[in-house]
């Protein structure tokens, strides 16, 4: 038997124009979730950041929310934790880890209810680092998913690895090759399913893990829901894929396949479509091992330089730094600003650090990675979002009665950050 685990990550950045979440959840979101209602023996896990469940529900997409919690509920899916803001965990502070994975539960537990109780945990990016394990062991997630690169010890197609000094959290590894031909439609249902079945030619038990972004179904490739998941979850199924005629002609996939799409597939009965967490208990405990600190955007070439996430934190990249000595500013700021006890000075405190957990969000780094990303805007944008943090907890030491000796120290250190902001900006507008 052959086991298949796909993993779909929803996310939008928490700065996402409404107009283009409206387009992504008719593009991508109500098919996937209709697709998923429609095959019995599909089965998918997701990670949906607490961030964009929010999004979602503020901005009048309660029947995503909705639809996922049905499918949760159906067991046709199952749910992970991760950071609320997706951030790229090894990169900031412990506190702040731990932060962001209790937000991001309390957020989906609201959305979600009971069927909101994650075993397996999602890092923004699969940013891998051992300075998150703690925080992952400790929230009680069993299992964390890992990129490919990341693995560091024989391949795992029949056991689940522990990781090193943490028996009780196991991991799992994302088949890098096979989920980029997914994404970059270099492969079709059926050359997917050729490859499970070869996975089981020796006719022992493996499995294989797939993940992905779940924007790649419908927004990224238009129809690649129907052409390719609907397709594979068929054959699970015993019974003809649902093509529309309209979709027939969207892709040309289709048309190359269109005989056929249209005539009922032989089910797999040596395969089998799981979710992620199932495969903890079909396959026995592997060797301890210590994942490599990696993302699923890292090269081989990018860790033998020793830089793990350089779409975030490129050494070379002055906008990157300049962006992290900003951010790294504004954490103390608001360390600072905590340890007011004025009512007035309080109100500013909390407003600062509100602002914080969202300014840690991924998306400023990626646009300024020109790998080959490079957004102004972007970049401005995560910005001024920093700066507001730094301003309200600036506010918030203003506002003390006493002189305290951090006074001072906040003092300085906004100064200091206004001097990154406009060497920053100087940059934008010199790039």
């Amino acid at each position: 038997m052959v086991y298949w685990a796909p993993i779909l990550h929803f996310y939008q950045p928490p700065t996402q124009f409404p107009a283009v979440l409206k387009r992504i959840c008719d593009e991508s979101y109500r098919p996937l979730i209709k697709l998923l209602g429609e095959f019995e023996r599909g089965r998918a896990t997701v990670n949906i950041n607490g961030s964009l469940t929010e999004m979602l529900l503020n901005c009048g997409h309660e029947d995503v929310v909705a639809g996922l919690r049905r499918l949760a509920e159906q067991s046709r899916i199952e749910l992970l934790g991760s950071g609320m803001y997706h951030p790229i965990l090894p990169l900031i502070p412990g506190i702040e880890i731990v932060r962001q994975i209790e937000l991001n539960h309390a957020t989906n537990r609201r959305a979600f209810g009971d069927v909101y109780a994650p075993r397996g945990f999602f890092p923004p990016e699969l940013a891998y680092g051992s300075t998150i394990i703690e925080a992952v062991a400790s929230t009680g997630h069993r299992w964390i998913l890992a990129s490919g690169i990341a693995c560091a010890t024989e391949w795992p197609v029949r056991v689940v690895h522990r990781i090193e000094g943490h028996p009780d959290l196991s991991v799992l590894f994302r088949d890098d090759i096979v989920s980029n031909r997914i994404s970059f439609t270099d492969i079709d249902g059926f050359g997917f399913i050729d490859h499970l079945r070869s996975l089981g030619a020796d006719h022992a038990s493996s499995y294989v893990v797939t993940a992905m972004d779940a924007e790649t179904f419908g927004h990224h490739v238009r129809d690649w829901e129907r052409l390719f998941l609907a397709h594979v979850y068929a054959q699970f199924e015993n019974e003809p894929v649902p093509v529309a005629p309209d979709v027939k002609q969207s892709v040309s996939l289709a048309s190359q396949h269109r005989h056929i799409l249209e005539v009922p597939v032989p089910r797999g009965h040596e395969l089998r479509v799981v979710t992620a967490s199932e495969l903890l208990d079909l396959f026995p405990a592997g060797a301890a091992t210590a994942p490599r600190a990696s993302s699923w955007s890292s090269s081989a070439d990018d860790l033998a330089r020793g830089v793990p996430y350089p779409l975030w934190q490129e050494p070379g990249n002055s906008a990157h730094q300049l962006l992290w000595r900003h951010l790294r500013l504004c954490i103390e700021l608001v360390e600072i600003a905590n340890r007011t006890t004025s009512t007035d000075a309080r109100r500013y405190a909390d407003i600062a650090r509100g602002l914080l957990d969202q300014a840690l969000h991924s998306c400023q780094f990626w646009w300024a990675s020109r790998r080959p990303m490079w957004d102004l805007n972007m970049i401005e944008r995560g910005l001024a979002e920093q700066r507001a943090v730094a301003l309200n907890a600036m506010k918030a030491v203003a506002l003390w009665k006493t002189d305290d000796p951090c006074r001072a120290t906040a003092e300085e250190r906004y100064v200091m950050a206004e001097d990154v902001s406009r060497r920053l900006r100087e940059q934008l507008l010199a790039a």
